[in-house]
Formats: structure tokens, sequence, C-alpha cells
């Protein structure tokens, strides 16, 4: 197991490989990134909030995805900027544990919400006559405090399986902030256990949430087909573009870097930044602007508030 001599006490962080000398220019679009997505997920929870005629599960759904994203973009905020602005690498193993469960806690937890959102959809679409009696105001907090136990359950092992490791060799991270499978690769110790339940854990969760998200929009498809008029079956395949634009922008990046950092030994160390920026810096940023494009009800509350 090693001795504690050879554990380094810290982690370094990283931000984007030979491009350090540019890394204080960089950081303006990384600002203006997180600045747009904390300000339009405040923004989409204030509506929702202030809004009466929102008060309906698709919204409180929606809701819980802003929150979700603003989490994750609080989350990675510190370190990226500390890395960009002022060259900060140093993180301690506790700060690295518990950043990367609040990472993963959020991810899968956003996974859980679109599962929900698609759930929502399949109902307003399939059985609308039943629409409110089963989504209720009850139901929805179920749903919400089941999303959020299970995430919690399954990612709350994961700080203690990797504060048990000694990290005797290279503590140099790939990203600007924690990851377990990257921490995990660290360990110079037999780290089996940890590979095979982080497999567990990501196929419990984004696996099955996408299979069943993709279940509900073959029957979702199967409804609408049926639907004889042609302007019915466009006006419900509409109410489903904002969710599948946020399930596209979540699921890709996320399934993309799972696959480098499994099997992607040999892909370009600039390719796994890039990716790890899009998994958490995308979906947080374009999910607001998408909602408040594509859905009538939030662009009409955001141009009510800006004119």
């Amino acid at each position: 197991m090693g001795n504690s001599s050879s554990i380094p006490s810290t982690f370094l962080l990283s931000g984007i490989p030979g491009l350090e000398h540019m890394h204080i220019w960089i950081s303006i679009p990384l600002c203006f990134m997180y600045l747009v997505s904390i300000l339009g997920n405040c923004m989409i929870l204030f509506i929702i909030k202030t809004e009466p005629s929102l008060h309906k599960p698709m919204y409180l759904f929606l809701s819980m995805l802003a929150l979700t994203d603003l989490g994750l973009s609080l989350c990675t905020l510190p370190t990226v900027l500390g890395i960009f602005w002022m060259g900060t690498r140093e993180i301690g193993h506790n700060a690295c544990f518990a950043q990367l469960f609040f990472i993963h806690c959020l991810s899968f937890l956003e996974s859980s919400v679109l599962l929900s959102m698609a759930f929502d959809r399949f109902v307003a679409i399939c059985h609308p006559l039943h629409y409110a009696s089963i989504l209720t105001n009850t139901a929805i907090g179920r749903i919400g405090l089941a999303s959020l136990g299970r995430s919690v359950a399954l990612i709350l092992p994961l700080p203690f399986m990797l504060k048990r490791f000694p990290y005797c060799y290279s503590s140099v991270l790939s990203h600007s902030y924690c990851l377990h499978q990257e921490v995990m690769n660290l360990g110079c110790a037999d780290i089996k256990a940890n590979s095979i339940y982080g497999m567990f854990v990501i196929i419990s969760t984004v696996g099955v949430d996408s299979l069943l998200i993709f279940f509900s929009y073959a029957l979702i498809l199967h409804t609408v087909l049926s639907i004889a008029s042609r302007a019915e079956r466009l006006k419900a395949l509409n109410t489903c573009v904002s969710h599948i634009c946020a399930v596209l922008l979540f699921y890709t990046p996320m399934i993309g870097l799972s696959v480098i950092h499994r099997f992607g030994e040999q892909a370009p160390h600039l390719v796994q930044v890039v990716m790890g920026f899009m998994y958490l810096l995308v979906p947080p940023l374009m999910n607001p602007i998408v909602y408040s494009v594509k859905t009538k009800q939030i662009r009409d509350q955001v141009t009510r508030a800006f004119c």
C-alpha cells in the first residue's frame, strides 16, 4: 500500500496543455460562459417561481433542471477560474474528493431530472386526460426526492473508496476539476473495486435513464403518428423539442468523456480537456437558452421581463 511519506498532500489540476501563456485570455470566454449559465438558470428559476401560470409539472421539472445546472456551474467555478486567472493548480485531497462528489452527484441528478421530464411529456401526450391526476405536486416532490436520494446514495461511497488509496505516483490531473475516473487512476493500489463500482454507477444511472428516455419517446412517437391531424402532430412534437435538445446536450459529451477516460488512452490530451469542458459547461449554458427560445411560455415571460 505504500508508506505515508510517499503520499503527496495535494493534487495538481491542469488548464489547457500548451496554451498556458494564453490562460488569461481563455479565461474571458470561460467567465462569459459561467456568467450566462448562472444568470440564465437564475432567471429560469425566478420566472417559474413568480409566475403562477407556470406552476405546472413541466415547469416544476424545468426548475429542478435549472437548479441542478446552477449547482454544476458553481461546483467547478472556483478551481477553473483559479487556474486560468491566478495559476492556482493545487487542490487538497479532501477538497478534491468533495468536489468530485458534488460534480458526479449533480450530473447523475440531472440525468434523473431529464428522465422525469421525459415521463412528463409521455403522460401529457399519451395520457392527457390523466395528466393532472398522475403528476400532482406530491408526486413531483417524491420524484425529485427519489432522484436526489438515488444520486447521493450511489456517489457517497466514492470519496471514501478514494480516500483509502495511497497516491504515490504522479499527482497531476488532466482537467481543471476533480473526476472520479482520473483520481482513481492515480492510486498506487488495486483499483479494481473502484473501477467496477464506477461502471455499475454509470450503468444504473446514465445507462438506465437513457434507455427509459428512448423508450418514452418511442411510445410518444407511436401516439403522435396515430393522430389524424398533421397540425396536431406537429403541435405535440413541438412540446418535446426543448427536452430533446437538453437530452442531447447532456448525454453526448458525458458519454464521450466517459469513453475517452476508460478506453481512449491514446486520445490527444487536448481532446480530453475539450470534452471535459463540454460535459460540465455546455449543458448549464445552453439549457436556459434553449428553453427561453423554444418554449413559448418561458419566452413570453423573458420578453416581458426585459421589455
